[in-house]
């Protein structure tokens, strides 16, 4: 990936993503393993553009869709995080089926908390499918910068890499590139995240969107009515 300076996610950089997996699925190749990482040296992703995000008609749906194209690809996916990789780049690198952490520096971390951004339910459910609930209490509520080591012990990554090398490495030691031979790669991983996949298109996204605003104005409800209370509490509790 290429989105100077620091890797945010773009429409630009979200179609690029779909036409490479899509070339590299439907051109004259042999199945391997597909690998993303970033010729920026400092950064794998710093997450989304916001303001981007916001203003842009259609940039929800594209982000989920690239999600889904990893989630279901025929060959497996590795997410080479060759730098820091924050709130939006790692819900990117959770998509794929494994991520290397970068060595000897750089951060992983989910910080919607330090920021006050609500995780959307694309966005919870894609941690929620990968990580333990222990982990995903750390990355979610805690913001914690994770280094690489750090990473791994919470299984958010599968390994570290200091380098291209070392990615190869893993790669082999798994014998990844043989997996996709057979065919049924992709459909293994559709019935994997089967409820996580349903959640990010069509009627399954439109129900928890819908669910979130009604948990949203809920909650809105919930606040008011509470001042009220306070308001006559304290009164009641100076008679």
């Amino acid at each position: 990936m290429t989105s100077p300076p620091d890797n945010r996610l773009t429409t630009a950089v979200c179609r690029a993503l779909l036409e490479a997996l899509d070339a590299v699925e439907f051109g004259p190749h042999a199945p391997g393993v597909v690998m993303t990482t970033s010729s920026i040296d400092k950064f794998y992703s710093n997450g989304l553009d916001l303001a981007h995000a916001i203003e842009t008609e259609g940039f929800w749906p594209l982000l989920y869709g690239v999600w889904r194209r990893l989630l279901t690809y025929p060959m497996p996916t590795v997410a080479l995080l060759n730098g820091h990789t924050f709130a939006g780049g790692l819900m990117l690198s959770m998509a794929h089926d494994y991520r290397l952490a970068p060595s000897p520096r750089g951060y992983l971390c989910l910080n919607e908390v330090l920021f006050g951004a609500p995780l959307k339910p694309a966005m919870a459910a894609i941690f929620r499918a990968k990580l333990s609930p222990q982990s995903y209490r750390t990355v979610a509520l805690e913001g914690r910068r994770m280094t690489g080591p750090d990473a791994v012990r919470l299984g958010v990554a599968d390994g570290v890499a200091a380098s291209l090398d070392d990615a190869l490495a893993f790669v082999r030691e798994r014998d990844l590139v043989s997996k996709p031979a057979k065919g049924v790669y992709g459909a293994i991983k559709a019935e994997m995240y089967d409820g996580l996949v349903a959640e990010l298109h069509g009627a399954g996204l439109e129900a928890e969107e819908a669910r979130f605003a009604a948990n949203g104005q809920a909650e809105e409800e919930r606040k008011e009515f509470g001042k009220i209370w306070f308001e006559q509490w304290s009164k009641m509790s100076c008679q």
